[in-house]
């Protein structure tokens, strides 16, 4: 896993490298700056953009950052426009050398324009560029941005133009990863380490692109550092695939039972229960309403179906449960919620369900999460399960404003995860799971294209069936979560972000798993 870092501790390596090592914040910007160049220009080149680039610089040491590079792509044989916020006797120091440097060589040669901001008319300079550089605050500031960068912000991100961030974009606070008004990137140079608010909410929607700059400071350094959050990475799902042994057979392969579905979703009971066996467990056995068993029948030969209640019953009561009361007990795993409905029998019944539930380990997705809500899941035991609401789910969960949670989703899924010794995979762009442990692991696969019904029912039965068989929650959940996303990315080579559905998503996982496997074995 890569681990991630808050803002703080990437200003202490700074200090740390002038302070105990002797390098001169100058020789620190000078290593910043070129990284920025190369990185910036091999994308160019990449892309073929055109040579004009702009940048538009703060008064702080972000702001130096950009004057240093500017003098790197004029040195190169860029044209380059400058927009230079604040006076010269407000800079930093490093910044204020690096912007002499720059004024100096601007008066030798017209590629070179500084433009002295004075109101949102002088953004107009950067009409002609075909590259933006937002140099301006970096990680030093923190709530909503206020005039006049505000403002430039705003005009900057209508410019027409590809766009990168020296550091961090700005507006976005680079430990909560949230924001007002953000520069909008599609490329973020972010300096000494990768900063956690980069990777979740606003980070995730305004970084683009995200490439690690050296500052001359070896990246062992961050080793003395504990790390709470992290990006998953491939590997780390290879590792944690169950291992099939040679004798094992259909019960010993994991055994789930599936609580979900209704008369109007029966949808919801398909894709989960044969996500489980997608994902490798022996047994599936799908509990259902009477009123929907011949839906799942003629859909899905391989799943056993144990219908509860009467020709009339469509959905989940208290009385249903002993129609498979047996299969609770049977289970390594059950999955409950999608597709149950939200009646208030419904939700007496998941209640009951989880309380009496002694060894099975559970996911509890959907609506059994909203069985939950307002705080009712301090009437059940969570330590042996996996919950995985949305943000907006999890907000009506634990009683909270959602916009509340966004600006700092890292300590209320700690809190809600270690409080209750449980694991929390809250779904989203990214999807973030939550351990007991007070650890932050993000999913980084995924696209924009999942953002369909069915999608998270067949993430809950991915999970499922893969804790059926490594027994593992943490395991479980890492290469689960992982899995569901890569199977919609490589779908990306024959659908596009638009078409691709649930069942799409349920049909390519083995090729997930085929991918990780060859990949990596």
């Amino acid at each position: 896993m890569i681990p991630l870092f808050s803002t703080f501790q990437v200003r202490e390596a700074d200090r740390y490298a002038i302070e105990q090592l002797g390098i001169h914040g100058q020789v620190l910007m000078e290593n910043a700056s070129y990284q920025i160049f190369e990185i910036v220009r091999d994308k160019i080149l990449y892309l073929g953009l055109a040579q004009k680039i702009g940048f538009v610089c703060g008064k702080g040491n972000n702001g130096g950052d950009g004057y240093a590079a500017a003098r790197h792509f004029y040195n190169f044989g860029f044209d380059v426009t400058v927009i230079s916020i604040g006076d010269e006797s407000e800079m930093t120091k490093d910044c204020l050398s690096n912007f002499r440097i720059l004024k100096q060589l601007a008066v030798k040669d017209q590629r070179i324009r500084i433009i002295s901001y004075q109101k949102i008319n002088s953004l107009k300079h950067l009409k002609d560029c075909s590259i933006i550089v937002d140099a301006v605050l970096g990680t030093g500031v923190s709530g909503s941005l206020k005039e006049p960068y505000d403002a430039i912000i705003k005009n900057i991100n209508e410019i027409d133009a590809y766009k990168v961030a020296v550091d961090i974009p700005t507006g976005l606070n680079g430990d909560t990863g949230s924001g007002e008004i953000i520069f909008k990137a599609d490329l973020t140079v972010t300096l000494g380490e990768f900063k956690k608010g980069l990777f979740i909410h606003d980070g995730y929607a305004n970084c683009g692109d995200i490439v690690k700059g050296y500052i001359g400071l070896g990246f062992s350094y961050f080793d003395k550092f504990e790390s709470e959050e992290y990006l998953i990475e491939p590997e780390d799902v290879f590792k944690h695939l169950p291992v099939k042994e040679k004798n094992i057979h259909k019960y010993t392969a994991g055994k789930v039972l599936t609580i979900a579905g209704s008369t109007e979703l029966p949808g919801a009971a398909a894709l989960t229960a044969m996500a489980v066996l997608k994902s490798g467990a022996g047994a599936s056995v799908v509990a259902v309403p009477f009123d929907a068993k011949n839906y799942i029948y003629k859909n899905n030969t391989e799943l056993v179906v144990r219908s509860y209640g009467k020709k009339e019953t469509s959905y989940l009561t208290q009385s249903s449960i002993k129609d498979f009361d047996e299969k609770l007990s049977w289970a390594d795993v059950i999955v409950i919620g999608p597709g149950l409905g939200r009646q208030m029998k419904t939700q007496e019944a998941i209640i009951e369900i989880l309380k009496a539930n002694k060894t099975a380990k559970v996911v509890i997705d959907a609506d059994a999460v909203f069985a939950l809500s307002d705080k009712k899941y301090s009437s059940v035991n969570l330590k042996n399960s996996i919950l995985t609401p949305h943000i907006a789910e999890f907000a009506q969960m634990i009683g909270k404003d959602i916009t509340e949670i966004k600006k700092d989703i890292f300590s209320y899924g700690k809190k809600f995860a270690v409080e209750n010794k449980t694991c929390l995979v809250l779904k989203g762009a990214p999807t973030i799971i939550f351990n007991s442990s007070g650890d932050a692991l993000i999913n980084t696969a995924g696209n924009p294209g999942m953002a369909k019904f069915g999608t998270g029912d067949v993430l809950s039965g991915v999970i499922g069936g893969l804790l059926a068989q490594s027994k593992s929650i943490e395991s479980a959940v890492i290469s689960g979560v992982y899995l569901h996303s890569l199977a919609a990315d490589l779908l990306m080579k024959d659908f596009t972000v638009y078409s691709f559905t649930a069942a799409d998503i349920l049909n390519n996982i083995p090729g997930a798993f085929r991918f990780i496997r060859d990949t990596f074995a």
